[in-house]
């Protein structure tokens, strides 16, 4: 089996439980649930759900950078929020990090995230 690196940065928010940022196997690299933390002080970047989107995917592009990619080597995003009317919002924010061909990815409502957040992502990249 392939060596286990782990990755890290305080360019996105400290891991607040048993996992690490992400981990790379070959050159595949798996990343952890990001939520919009915001990594200087850990604090929820906004209420709003748009603020919180735009931080997920600043937190995913510094762990993606850290690992030597960015996020246009994302193969498979999925995300998570509470409230699945809020689709729209994430297609259109995500437009702005993302060019074809896009990630294939997964949209899924979830009762509730860490820290109450609205929204979270993780992924699967390849570099």
């Amino acid at each position: 089996m392939a060596e286990k690196i782990i990755i890290a940065t305080d360019k996105a928010p400290q891991a607040i439980g048993t996992y690490s940022q992400a981990v790379k196997v070959g050159s595949t690299v798996y990343l952890s649930g990001q939520i919009p933390l915001n990594p200087e002080n850990m604090q929820m970047v906004s209420d709003e759900f748009s603020a919180q989107v735009v931080q997920v995917f600043e937190n995913l592009t510094a762990v993606c950078e850290a690992a030597g990619g960015s996020l246009s080597d994302i193969v498979k995003l999925n995300i998570f929020m509470t409230d699945l009317s809020n689709f729209a919002t994430v297609n259109e924010i995500m437009g702005r990090y993302f060019s074809q061909p896009y990630p294939a990815r997964a949209a899924i409502g979830v009762k509730q995230l860490p820290k109450d957040s609205l929204v979270e992502m993780d992924g699967v990249m390849e570099i």
